[in-house]
């Protein structure tokens, strides 16, 4: 006991009396190596624990995606599975991007923002509104703001132009997980032209020379990038507002309507998505904008559920004019179908004073109201009315199959029936067959299967506002991104067989 005590005392250093000191010297020595052990085993439980603390959050964590730098060309991100740390350690490497990366060409802005600046030579006489308003929140356009709007139209309806759909997807481009500054690393080139609103400015009063100035300035740049050289153009695509037959104008004479730019050999390498396509192989359509542009996932399905208990008590109904100037419509068959069926057909006169097909508001709440809505085509095959009355789950009738069928192969079903109602052109003009009728002959499963497709398709054909991103719901643009990325893809496999052989 009296070692102990006299053990405790040299440890702590207390004065001893010098009988004991001679005794009692290996004894501070002890100390000495108990406070180096005690030490030494402090580090090495506080790192055990702090490895242990790491392991369990390597374990835990998953699809986790870190960055060390916002420049996603030269540091790779991390994965990390469930319940794996050997995995997370394997695909610590791995590129989630790989195969994915886009690059965008930097272009000078009289291609893209100075269209924008001098908005005021996009607007026409004819236009009730200026198109610079629709620039707005990022190409979405004004906010809708309406006394008698329901209460899920909050702030993710705008006034939106098709025309600037351009616009729309450049920004949401921006916004792109996989973007690369190295053009090297990249699957496929974007190439942000606003070739429509560009076009647009120079349609009316203009010769054909100046309607071809820009595309053809466009595709010396782009060819004199090195970028170019990798494919000469085949990985490179653009979108546009309008259709892709107001770039292949046939002739030189000024009467003839559009531009010749996707006639330019150059041209015709890139891919454009349009929002109707044409005869060419490298046109491919994608979606027109809506009025919903959702900034989270719960906006979608809100929306969805809503139109799913939505009271519709109009068997059909149609919003448009009668086009009688256009060879072959067959809209006054429809317009007069329509007008007779007095309580089962809902018509809104476009071609009336004071009509309201551009108001929003009224517009969806006609679809809302119907349960099939006819889409006949207007000054081409397709309609943006289309994917209006989709996005109020209203089953669309169609009279020729270029108007969705052959077009939108990347985000409507390939089984049309699925989702739509055909009803032949010709037998309608011929007295052959009635529009009430052929459509009282759906049975009312088929009618409730047929809607809740058109419900699924809703995240399908609408754009996310860009200045968000969405988590789980694929939208029109992604759908896009996917296809393109895809078709490249392909054109690159094909290219290397022919370098092969």
């Amino acid at each position: 006991m009296k070692f102990h005590v006299l053990n405790r005392e040299a440890c702590v250093g207390k004065p001893m009396k010098s009988k004991w000191r001679d005794q009692y010297q290996s004894g501070r020595k002890y100390c000495s190596n108990q406070f180096w052990f005690v030490l030494f085993f402090s580090i090495v439980l506080f790192f055990s624990l702090l490895c242990l603390q790491r392991l369990f959050f390597f374990i835990k964590m998953e699809g986790f995606v870190y960055f060390s730098s916002s420049d996603h060309s030269k540091h790779l991100p991390v994965y990390f599975p469930r319940n794996s740390l050997d995995r997370a350690l394997i695909k610590k490497n791995k590129d989630i991007c790989s195969g994915r990366y886009i690059y965008i060409h930097d272009l000078p802005k009289k291609f893209n923002e100075d269209v924008l600046k001098n908005c005021q030579r996009l607007t026409r006489a004819t236009d009730k509104s200026s198109m610079c308003t629709y620039i707005e929140n990022s190409g979405l356009g004004p906010q809708i703001e309406n006394s008698d709007a329901l209460d899920s139209w909050k702030s993710n309806w705008f006034s939106t132009n098709q025309f600037l759909l351009e616009v729309i997807f450049h920004n949401r481009m921006k916004k792109y997980e996989c973007l690369t500054n190295d053009s090297t690393l990249a699957s496929a080139v974007f190439v942000p032209y606003y070739a429509g609103l560009d076009l647009r400015r120079h349609l009316w009063g203009f010769n054909t020379t100046m309607r071809d100035s820009s595309g053809l300035e466009l595709v010396k740049w782009l060819s004199g990038k090195p970028e170019w050289k990798t494919m000469r153009g085949k990985d490179h695509f653009l979108v546009s507002g309008r259709i892709a037959r107001d770039f292949r104008r046939q002739s030189n004479r000024k009467s003839d309507w559009g531009s010749k730019f996707r006639l330019l050999p150059e041209s015709e390498n890139m891919s454009m998505l349009a929002i109707e396509s044409g005869s060419c192989k490298n046109d491919i359509a994608i979606p027109y904008p809506t009025y919903f542009h959702p900034s989270t996932d719960n906006e979608v399905f809100q929306w969805q559920e809503l139109m799913r208990g939505q009271n519709r008590p109009y068997l059909f109904s149609f919003a448009g004019a009668p086009r009688s100037r256009r060879k072959g419509s067959i809209r006054s068959e429809i317009i007069s179908q329509c007008q007779a069926s007095k309580t089962l057909c809902n018509f809104l006169d476009c071609d009336s004073v004071g009509h309201k097909c551009d108001d929003p508001v009224h517009l969806m709440k006609l679809f809302q109201s119907s349960v099939f809505c006819l889409q006949p085509p207007g000054d081409s095959l397709t309609r943006r009315s289309t994917f209006d009355s989709i996005l109020a789950g209203c089953i669309p009738v169609f009279f020729n199959p270029g108007s969705a069928y052959t077009q939108y192969i990347w985000h409507l079903p390939k089984n049309h029936t699925k989702y739509s109602v055909f009803i032949s052109p010709k037998s309608l003009r011929l007295g052959k067959v009635s529009i009430s009728q052929r459509l009282l002959q759906v049975s009312k499963d088929e009618e409730l299967a047929m809607r809740e497709e058109v419900i699924r398709l809703i995240p399908r054909i609408i754009y996310a506002d860009p200045r968000s991103s969405l988590e789980t719901v694929e939208d029109a643009f992604d759908l896009a991104i996917k296809g393109i990325l895809k078709r490249i893809e392909t054109l690159r496999s094909t290219l290397g067989e022919v370098v092969s052989d």
